[in-house]
């Protein structure tokens, strides 16, 4: 279902706007990779507290809901409408994967789960084949990060 929700989100993203997300991607493992170990584990931990779009849309509608709702009942009924307005947002999003506020967070650079996914994943493997290399393919791991993780990244097998 995830994977589902991702792709709706994807693909009602223009293509500009999806690449861009991508290219930090590539950008950022190709720096964590020559940052080093812990500069990768600095990131994954960082990761598990990155909300991701369904997160951050979800918890605005909750917030502009309750807004227009304390509004309306202290300033002017009119506001109630705008409650429900957002639920009105909330429910297209859940039919369709699209809604207004979305092409605005994800100019902004909100991921969605998959894609918050593949940079742990890309990380994860980088850590896993630095832990486990010898001392003769220490000079690989630049091909690795660089043409193995970013290459998948690239060719959307992580995505």
């Amino acid at each position: 279902m995830q994977a589902e929700v991702s792709s709706r989100v994807r693909r009602h993203t223009p293509a500009h706007i999806n690449e861009k997300i991508q290219e930090k991607l590539r950008s950022d493992i190709r720096q964590l990779a020559q940052a080093g170990p812990e500069a990768i584990e600095r990131r994954l931990k960082a990761l598990e507290k990155e909300w991701d779009i369904e997160r951050t849309l979800e918890a605005n509608a909750a917030t502009l809901s309750l807004l227009g709702l304390f509004l309306g009942k202290t300033v002017s009924p009119k506001f109630y409408w705008f409650s429900i307005g957002v639920g009105g947002f909330l429910l297209q999003h859940a039919v369709q994967g699209w809604c207004p506020p979305l092409p605005v967070l994800r100019r902004l650079g909100i991921r969605t789960m998959e894609e918050i996914d593949a940079e742990r994943c890309a990380l994860n493997l980088i850590r896993g084949y630095r832990k486990n290399q010898s001392a003769v393919a220490a000079a690989s791991v630049k091909e690795l990060d660089e043409e193995g993780v970013i290459g998948m990244i690239e060719n959307e097998q992580l995505t």
